[in-house]
């Protein structure tokens, strides 16, 4: 039985701001890494162990946490984690020493394991009951949601507060937060036979199709990946960009991938999810090209163009795969294989790309995202033919969003 209207809404306010308190607590984590690398002085290996073991927890705790999704039903799941989960901030921000921190990070790893699975698994069982795209603006939010803690870090330090002091505020602050907005996410309407969280037993995908769908997601990340670690040093290195413009390319990226997130739902119920993932990827194919040209022709400007029609591409990928998996009656475990995919982009692109680049030239390094941008152009669309196009699959598929 689908909720009533009213109930819907609140569900939909309330993982809006679940999606903006985890990006915030994420960004205020970024913002607050020059503060830690100062108050323990760590030096860039032993602050880049740190970051690496959050991600390697992260990654083993999103396959964990989607068993017990299945199991538990992801409102509870976020019920019960997603409060702590922001809480553990503290954890790093108090630590006094290396090895502490270390196990502080890991701590922190988890938290953001739970977190992320509950909240894309909930999203996509909330865009089934509405029955119309509305993943990607969750997305925009987390990311607006990060943006805030970067300008409230800066402004708060403006006016003499200590690093610690701030994170731990932003922790406390994000716990209540996480508390009043994880309430009103909706409760299924019964168990299923797999003790989920949806009305009717999870469709089974098969591992191809879950591989498929794993490959997409790792490209997407990657293809993100190459602008998070290499857009500032490609205009500062390639381009000779001074210090004050040099870090504009990842703002630029940053800025169309969030403005591109809050609207992707639209362009998805118009196009459906493979053409949405066709053009997604060349619009991604063509800004890398731009970048690529760029120190022979074009200059900054030119990168600066193609760092934001490249965010415009990623802004809708991740959001359009957690929605396939949800539309072919995927499992929140299913739907952790695509957060668990991120992780692992993120962990493999800098090294895909960094000794690439070391062995050869940044703009050889890059175009290993912009080969990743092409393969998605192609193996996007006939992945999701052959996921959604399943008989099994067609009565999962709402018609307002089949192709």
């Amino acid at each position: 039985m689908t909720p009533d209207p009213l109930t819907l809404r609140r569900a939909r306010i309330g993982l809006h701001g679940a999606f903006a308190t985890s990006g915030f607590v994420m960004g205020a984590w970024a913002a607050s890494l020059p503060g830690v690398d100062d108050r323990l002085g760590l030096g860039e290996a032993r602050l880049g162990t740190a970051l690496l073991l959050i991600q390697l927890v992260g990654l083993a705790t999103m396959a964990v946490a989607g068993r017990i999704a299945d199991r538990v039903t992801t409102r509870r799941l976020l019920i019960w984690t997603g409060p702590a989960s922001q809480l553990v901030l503290i954890a790093p921000a108090i630590a006094p020493g290396y090895p502490a921190l270390l196990a502080c990070a890991a701590l922190y790893g988890v938290g953001v394991g739970f977190v992320e699975v509950g909240l894309n698994a909930h999203s996509v069982e909330l865009e089934r009951r509405y029955g119309r795209p509305i993943i990607s603006a969750f997305h925009g939010l987390w990311s607006l949601g990060g943006a805030a803690a970067g300008v409230g870090t800066s402004l708060a330090l403006g006016l003499g507060l200590g690093n610690q002091a701030i994170l731990i505020a932003a922790a406390v602050l994000s716990t209540a937060a996480m508390a009043v907005f994880t309430r009103p996410l909706l409760p299924p309407p019964g168990r299923d036979a797999t003790g989920g969280s949806g009305g009717a037993p999870a469709a089974r995908i098969g591992a191809v199709l879950l591989g498929a769908m794993f490959l997409l997601g790792l490209g997407g990340h990657l293809i993100e990946s190459g602008a998070i670690d290499w857009a500032n040093l490609h205009a500062a290195n390639v381009l000779d960009a001074d210090d004050a413009l040099a870090p504009l390319s990842y703002t630029l990226f940053a800025c169309a991938m969030t403005v591109f997130r809050l609207l992707g739902d639209p362009v998805r119920a118009k196009l459906g999810p493979g053409r949405t993932l066709l053009w997604a990827g060349a619009a991604a194919a063509a800004g890398y090209a731009l970048v690529l040209v760029s120190g022979a022709a074009g200059g900054l400007p030119l990168a600066w163009t193609g760092w934001a029609l490249a965010g415009s591409g990623i802004a809708v990928m991740v959001p359009v795969l957690f929605s396939a998996i949800g539309q072919a009656g995927g499992s929140p475990s299913n739907i952790a294989l695509i957060s668990m995919s991120g992780s692992a982009g993120l962990l493999a692109g800098p090294a895909a790309i960094g000794y690439l680049a070391e062995g050869t030239s940044l703009t050889i390094g890059l175009m290993v995202p912009a080969a990743l941008a092409a393969f998605i152009v192609f193996a996007g669309p006939a992945a999701m033919r052959a996921l959604l196009h399943r008989p099994e699959a067609a009565e999962e598929q709402a018609p307002a969003l089949a192709e």
